[in-house]
C-alpha cells in the first residue's frame, strides 16, 4: 500500500566493464518509473481492502512521480541531444495498470504493454524552442499487439555472458520436466467478503509464525501444510477455500509452470528468487499438445509474465535455489487477497 502513496524507486544494475553488450554505450542512461495512482492514502486502500472489496479504477497515472499538464510549461523529465543514443530503464511501478510507454515521433527498439488510460512526460533537446506537440499518437487497440510483440522478444545468442559461454548454451529444451504445475486463477466471496484464488484456494496470509521460520525452527507441521492445491485446477472452483498455500518442490527439479486467465481483464504473475524462461503465450486453455508451439530455443529470462484474458502462459524453470519464495499476482488487490502462494524449495536430504 506505501507504494500506491509514493513509496518507491530505481535500482541501477550496470554490466561490467570486462562483459561486452551488443549496442554502442549510450550518451545518458535515465529511469522512467511509471505507474497508475490512487488519491487515497495507504490506509484508507488498506481498508477498501480489508472490507473484502477490490481497489476499482485508479485515479491516473504517473511517470517518475509527475503527470504533465501540456500547457507548454511543463518542466522536462530529461534533455538529450540531437544525433545522440539514450537508455532508458523503464519500470511499471502502479499497483494494477499495464501501461504501454511511446516517445512522440521517436522509435524504440523494445517498447512496452498495454495502455488503459493516458499520461504524458516531457522531454527535450539541448537548445530546443518552442512546446511539444499536444497530439499524442494513438494507442494499440486490443492486446493482440503485445500478444505478437511478447512473440518477436528473441534471446540475442551470439551476445557474450558474465562466463566464457555466450548466452544460450544453457539448453533447456534437453531437460526433462520433472512436473507441471498448472494455476487457474477465480474470483468470489468468503464470508461475504471478496477473496480471489488460484486452484480453488485463496492463500491465507494471517498465519502466526512467518513461514520460513516456522521450517527453520521445525514447527511447520503445527502452522502449515505442504500441497494443498492439486497441479491441476479442479473441475469446480466456484467455492473458495482460505488456508496457507505451500508448495513442497525438490531442489534443482525441473520444473513447467502454466498460468490460465478465463477473466477479462489481463493477470500478471511475478516469481520471486528465480528468473524463469517464458516460452509461450496463447490463447484458449492449456493442454500438454501445446507444448509444441512453445520456444525451446531463444526464450527471454525473466521474473514476471502476462496472462492475457481467456488466456495461458507457459513457464519453464529449474529450481536451484533453497528456501521459501513467493508466486503471485502483480494486480495487488488481486494479491492481497489471496492470489497468491510460497514454493518451499529443499535438498532432497532435509525431508
Amino acid at each position: 500500500m506505501h507504494k500506491a502513496s509514493g513509496g518507491f524507486g530505481g535500482l541501477r544494475v550496470n554490466s561490467r566493464l570486462l562483459i561486452p553488450v551488443p549496442y554502442p554505450d549510450p550518451a545518458d542512461d535515465y529511469t522512467l518509473l511509471v505507474g497508475d495512482f490512487f488519491n487515497k492514502g495507504h490506509k484508507s486502500l488498506k481498508k477498501i481492502l480489508d472490507s473484502g472489496r477490490n481497489l476499482g479504477r485508479r485515479d491516473g497515472v504517473h511517470l517518475n512521480g509527475k503527470v504533465a499538464k501540456g500547457d507548454g510549461k511543463d518542466e522536462p523529465l530529461f534533455t538529450m541531444e540531437a544525433g545522440k543514443t539514450y537508455k532508458y530503464r523503464i519500470c511499471n511501478v502502479g499497483l494494477k495498470t499495464a501501461i504501454n510507454v511511446r516517445f512522440q515521433n521517436h522509435q524504440m527498439k523494445l517498447p512496452t504493454k498495454i495502455l488503459k488510460i493516458t499520461a504524458t512526460g516531457i522531454i527535450r533537446y539541448k537548445n530546443g524552442k518552442g512546446p511539444a506537440s499536444s497530439e499524442l499518437p494513438p494507442p494499440p487497440v486490443g492486446w493482440a499487439w503485445p500478444l505478437n510483440q511478447f512473440r518477436a522478444f528473441r534471446w540475442n545468442l551470439t551476445a557474450s555472458a558474465a562466463r566464457p559461454n555466450p548466452q544460450g548454451s544453457y539448453k533447456y529444451d534437453a531437460i526433462n520436466i520433472t512436473r507441471t504445475i498448472k494455476l487457474a486463477s477465480t474470483a468470489g466471496e468468503v464470508d461475504g467478503k471478496l477473496r480471489y484464488a488460484l486452484n480453488g484456494a485463496s492463500h491465507d496470509n494471517e498465519f502466526k509464525t512467518p513461514l520460513k521460520l516456522a521450517e527453520y525452527f521445525n514447527i511447520a507441521k503445527k502452522e502449515f501444510e505442504y500441497d494443498t492445491i492439486p497441479d491441476n485446477p479442479p473441475e469446480k472452483t466456484e467455492t473458495i477455500q482460505v488456508k496457507p498455500i505451500v508448495l513442497n518442490i525438490t531442489h534443482r527439479l525441473f520444473v513447467e509452470i502454466t498460468f490460465e486467465n478465463h477473466e477479462t481483464a489481463i493477470q500478471p504473475y511475478h516469481l520471486s528468487g528465480y528468473s524463469f524462461f517464458a516460452v509461450a503465450i496463447e490463447t484458449g486453455t492449456w493442454s500438454p499438445e501445446k507444448r509444441k508451439n512453445s520456444n525451446l530455443l531463444d526464450a527471454v529470462s525473466r521474473h514476471t509474465i502476462q496472462v492475457f484474458p481467456k488466456s495461458w502462459a507457459a513457464i519453464l524453470l529449474t529450481f536451484d535455489n533453497c528456501g521459501m519464495w513467493n508466486i503471485r499476482s502483480e494486480v495487488w488487490d488481486r494479491f492481497y487477497l489471496g492470489q497468491q502462494l510460497y514454493v518451499s524449495v529443499f535438498l532432497r536430504t532435509f525431508r
